[in-house]
């Protein structure tokens, strides 16, 4: 039995071979140096687990019905698709989309117009904007330190049950930079352990033709501030502008990953397009919008339907399924009966 199963796994290996069913080589992923000050704020679990709890927690807000999560899914890449721009407090509407969380620790500026310079000091915006949380700092540590439940959890993570807005920020940011995308399919076909299709690989000839530029691999962005010709349509946004107040700064927005570009609809910094299908027919068509759009899409992409087809499937290979689905991103369930306990009192 041995001798005939031998030989069978050798016939099966062989005719794989021929049959050229073979795996491609491996290539090297080069990811750039993670740009976060770790030394400034070393890890833990507890740490990781404590902003896990803060980053769902509705406690945060004014009047405790708005949490980061509410904006920020797990399923969809922490970004939100009911809406094309965040809701906040008593049915605020905001005026941007809310963006896709992950790879943090490679970012050096944060939000769509760059305003944040560093991720520990990130969360102070949704908390502290009135068409989100419209919370302040010194409220939301006063509640803290109210709840045993948190005296227990900053206990463990820092050594002293005292809550502080330093320690409640570089926790939340411990579990933001754990939230890395690396798995996909993509990822997979360059470790040499998946092969794309004919339409797969086609389209990434045409994404590094056309699109690597500003999202460049393995990141999938630049991390670089550009005008890509979008004509605001809910809001009169000027972008890098209300940041900087150089005009030339003026519709400059972050340019996003493509990881999980599949589930992180709707797209653009105000949420307008709906699908790919139509990001990929402005490109292609160009932009009369005022003002020049930034190198290098001031050039029409002139795609075929088929081409467009085949980018999108490329595309789809950033879905990373590992990253959608981990149990330790999501909704905590010591925080359920914490929650159940406030509505009780």
């Amino acid at each position: 039995m041995i001798r005939k199963s031998t030989s069978f796994s050798i016939f099966i290996l062989l005719l794989v071979i021929a049959l050229g069913f073979t795996l491609p080589p491996k290539r090297k992923i080069v990811w750039p140096k993670k740009i976060y000050d770790f030394g400034n704020n070393l890890s833990s679990e507890e740490k990781k687990e404590l902003g896990r709890v803060l980053f769902y927690d509705p406690l945060l807000s004014s009047n405790g019905s708005i949490s980061c999560s509410s904006c920020h899914l797990s399923y969809t890449a922490f970004a939100h698709t009911d809406h094309p721009t965040s809701h906040g407090v008593n049915d605020a509407v905001g005026t941007r989309n809310a963006p896709a969380l992950f790879n943090l620790a490679w970012k050096k500026n944060f939000m769509w117009d760059g305003a944040v310079h560093h991720l520990d000091a990130q969360a102070l915006a949704p908390i502290e904007n009135k068409l989100e949380m419209n919370e302040s700092l010194p409220n939301v540590i006063e509640k803290l330190n109210a709840r045993k439940f948190y005296r227990e959890l900053f206990y463990q993570a820092w050594g002293d049950s005292l809550a502080t807005g330093e320690r409640m920020l570089k926790s939340i940011s411990q579990f933001l930079i754990s939230l890395e995308s690396t798995n996909s399919k993509y990822d997979q076909m360059l470790e040499g352990t998946l092969k794309f299709t004919a339409q797969e690989q086609q389209g990434y000839l045409l994404f590094q033709k056309f699109c690597n530029a500003c999202h460049t691999e393995p990141l999938f962005t630049s991390n670089q501030f550009a005008n890509n010709g979008i004509e605001p349509r809910f809001t009169s946004d000027l972008g890098r502008e209300n940041i900087t107040g150089r005009k030339e700064d003026r519709y400059l927005f972050m340019v996003p990953s493509l990881r999980n570009i599949e589930f992180s609809y709707p797209y653009m910094h105000d949420g307008q397009m709906k699908t790919l299908q139509d990001v990929l027919n402005h490109y292609s068509n160009g932009s009369n919008f005022e003002g020049s759009t930034s190198l290098p899409l001031n050039q029409k992409m002139h795609l075929s339907s088929n081409e467009k087809q085949d980018l999108i499937a490329f595309l789809l290979t950033l879905t990373d399924q590992q990253f959608l689905t981990r149990t330790d991103y999501q909704f905590p369930k010591k925080l359920q009966n914490e929650i159940l306990q406030r509505a009780t009192q």
